[in-house]
């Protein structure tokens, strides 16, 4: 495993090495004691989540408030999505910013997404599944979302149909939920 630090603090992409052959690849997706040795986390992780998206899904941006703020470790097992991440500690200097990146099944990448971010994605392929682990397990009197389309976050979502939630589509602004997480 190789780690790609961020300019936000404990946002990480992780680099998992892909073996392949004439009879398709392996590839480990998490070592707990590695990460913990190289990350100097001590995170542990109580609930998976996998979703399957048709091309054009945006899902997010997504968090829970504190006492139940989940990190995610997450990466794409089919097809492919763009990855959005808003800074929502208000402490921080990232704080309102947003980071974003591409990630595609078998290019061995996973993203780990500390607690205090939104988090959302916007698929690019059809089938897409998206599978990642969480600190916390849900709790639906906790969630909340932004605005993916929030102007201040500056997120640049790529041309073509966006196919959302209702909930999605009343999140609230950054300035709504600038003081859940300091």
């Amino acid at each position: 495993m190789r780690i790609e630090n961020t300019v936000f603090r404990d946002l990480l992409v992780l680099h998992f090495t892909v073996f392949g052959d004439e009879r398709g690849r392996f590839q480990e997706t998490f070592k707990e004691a590695q990460f913990r040795i190289e990350t100097g986390l001590n995170i542990t992780f109580v609930q998976d989540n996998e979703s399957l998206s048709a091309k054009g899904v945006l899902r997010g941006l997504h968090a829970q408030k504190p006492k139940k703020s989940q990190a995610k470790l997450l990466r794409v097992v089919t097809g492919s999505i763009l990855d959005v991440v808003v800074d929502l500690r208000r402490t921080e200097p990232t704080f309102g910013k947003s980071f974003q990146i591409e990630l595609q099944a078998g290019d061995g990448k996973s993203l780990f997404i500390p607690e205090g971010f939104a988090h959302g994605f916007y698929t690019l392929q059809d089938q897409t599944i998206v599978h990642y682990k969480c600190t916390n397990y849900y709790d639906q009197n906790s969630e909340i979302c932004l605005n993916a389309f929030d102007a201040s976050a500056s997120i640049q979502w790529p041309e073509g149909e966006k196919i959302l939630s209702q909930k999605d589509k009343d999140g609230q602004s950054l300035e709504e939920l600038s003081n859940i997480f300091f």
